[in-house]
């Protein structure tokens, strides 16, 4: 999905995709209202890693996270022009980076326009904006940053990643 930049007076934002005709949300109504859940990174987090397993053994599993709830006005589009436009611009948005970008300007017209016609827009006007975070932000640095190291050591994950789910962004601000 794109998002549309924010004007005043405007919703929080616009995302703009598609989705198969034969998607359940395509049946009923053409306006409607809509939530798109983005997840961010997670990771189940072992005692193991925390100092106090050692010292007191107080110490259960948790998992952390991130996640974001869009609410709105979920509009589904059916045009032809409508969706060439946004196929080309979510194309161009994933491919602008390449060496060799690909555009739907490579394929054929006809192609094109009959994968076009298998697929319904969906435009989603962000009316509110919930998030939340659980990442360690309530444990000792010493613990959060025995949960980094479990992270990228044990799970493999890069360190920002585990930066991000140990809670030590918050620690970095505190100091």
């Amino acid at each position: 999905m794109l998002r549309e930049p924010e004007r005043e007076g405007a919703p929080l934002g616009v995302l703009r995709g598609h989705v198969a005709r034969a998607n359940p949300l395509v049946a009923g109504a053409t306006t409607r209202p809509a939530l798109a859940i983005f997840h961010g990174p997670q990771a189940y987090i072992t005692p193991s890693w925390y100092p106090a397993k050692q010292e007191h053994g107080r110490v259960v599993p948790t998992w952390n996270y991130q996640v974001v709830h869009a609410h709105g006005t979920l509009r589904l589009i059916d045009d032809a022009s409508w969706l060439r436009n946004t196929v080309a611009a979510l194309t161009n948005h994933f491919e602008r980076d390449r060496a060799h970008p690909w555009s739907i300007d490579d394929a054929p017209a006809a192609y094109i326009d009959g994968m076009c016609r298998g697929i319904v827009g969906i435009e989603l006007r962000i009316e509110r904006l919930e998030g939340q975070r659980k990442a360690s932000q309530h444990k000792p640095d010493a613990e959060r940053a025995a949960i980094q190291r479990g992270l990228i050591e044990e799970r493999g994950l890069d360190e920002a990643t585990a930066r991000c789910l140990s809670g030590m962004e918050e620690s970095d601000e505190r100091h």
